[in-house]
């Protein structure tokens, strides 16, 4: 709450208080592999079993062990994007999804604080939609290219090229970004974001590739920005045909942030939850997916008879969501993630259009 003077008339903004001072400081547990540490977390290396074998679960169950616990006493609930490794994404994270869904759950949280395992934008998605909660990212250099790739005076200068054209911006982008933004798209509802729009003419920024994919699927004219996913761009077609030659009857399911080249010799191609749906709907026996590796690895650890070739195109911002660094989010309150209430409201806007977007 802000403050009067009533001697001067001026008002001033309250004092910041960091997330450590208002929640306190826990002192790190002890991370000793037990007994007892191996029978309550034997459920969750059941899931993992594959990716981590026996004698290295000793190194992660302690932490495991302690993020659960320190997730209930500190009131908190931990989204983790479809890129994070299986001892995150399946032994610690609360709620899992694609960007989309992971927007849409953010706003049913009833917890107090929100630990974003993902990259930065999807941390500052979760505080635009909750506003009065405390976000952490247990690492706030986990970036994103496509992110960096474009700034808010960027897309004030493309909205005087082009005026009156509605602005779409992915929402793989800052929240300054989306400040500028008529409404924000994921990779999963791009196209019914822009078939929602009254407008012959859309601004698809930033992510070059994804905008020339969904070109091919409207008849409206679709502007780009030279934006790209450092780790999706580097599938070519070439290589895509040479797995075929080499494994014959295999399906590829590819990314729309790949190159459209790429993404015409694929079998389908859909956001992480379309994918992941597409595994699991239709058990393909060979399937090689198109995108970050570590998904492959959380699908094949819920579907059984599939066989995942992978190759192995890592997110390096993605993998800087360690359990050492959630544990220290949860033990120090850090990394908070806050945004200026004054690009908060507008960008805010653009997300909840997005996420109140009748599919």
């Amino acid at each position: 709450m802000s403050t009067l003077d009533l001697r001067t008339g001026v008002t001033s903004a309250p004092a910041f208080v960091s997330a450590a001072a208002r929640f306190g400081v826990i002192e790190k547990p002890d991370l000793a592999y037990t007994p007892a540490v191996a029978r309550e977390t034997e459920h969750l290396h059941e899931k993992v079993r594959d990716f981590i074998p026996a004698i290295e679960w000793a190194a992660y169950a302690p932490y495991v062990h302690a993020i659960n616990r320190l997730k209930k006493e500190r009131n908190a609930v931990i989204l983790a994007h479809n890129y994070q490794t299986p001892d995150i994404f399946h032994c610690v994270a609360d709620i899992v999804g694609d960007s989309l869904q992971l927007a849409r759950d953010a706003t049913k949280v009833d917890a107090e604080i929100i630990i974003q395992c993902g990259v930065h934008f999807m941390a500052e998605t979760s505080k635009l939609l909750n506003p009065d909660k405390t976000v952490l990212i247990p690492d706030a250099k986990a970036g994103c290219s496509l992110s960096e790739s474009i700034t808010g005076a960027e897309v004030r200068l493309l909205k005087e090229r082009y005026p009156g054209v509605p602005v779409v911006t992915y929402v793989n982008t800052s929240a300054e970004v989306k400040a500028e933004t008529d409404i924000c798209c994921t990779s999963s509802n791009v196209l019914s974001v822009i078939e929602s729009l009254d407008s012959d003419t859309v601004l698809c920024i930033p992510d070059e590739y994804l905008a020339m994919n969904v070109a091919r699927q409207t008849n409206k004219k679709i502007l780009t920005w030279k934006g790209h996913c450092e780790v999706h761009e580097r599938f070519t077609a070439a290589e895509l045909l040479a797995y075929k030659e080499a494994n014959p009857g295999i399906e590829i399911i590819g990314h729309p942030e790949c190159h459209p080249d790429v993404i015409a010799v694929c079998d389908f191609s859909g956001s992480t939850s379309g994918m992941i749906n597409y595994v699991k709907d239709k058990r393909p026996d060979r399937v090689l997916l198109v995108t970050e590796c570590s998904m492959a690895s959380n699908i094949q650890a819920e579907v059984q008879g599939v066989d995942f070739v992978k190759p192995c195109n890592l997110c390096p911002h993605m993998k800087r969501i360690t359990l050492p660094k959630i544990l220290d989010s949860l033990l120090n309150m850090t990394e908070e993630v806050l945004v200026d209430p004054a690009i908060a409201d507008r960008a805010r806007l653009a997300v909840e259009r997005m996420v109140n977007l009748k599919q």
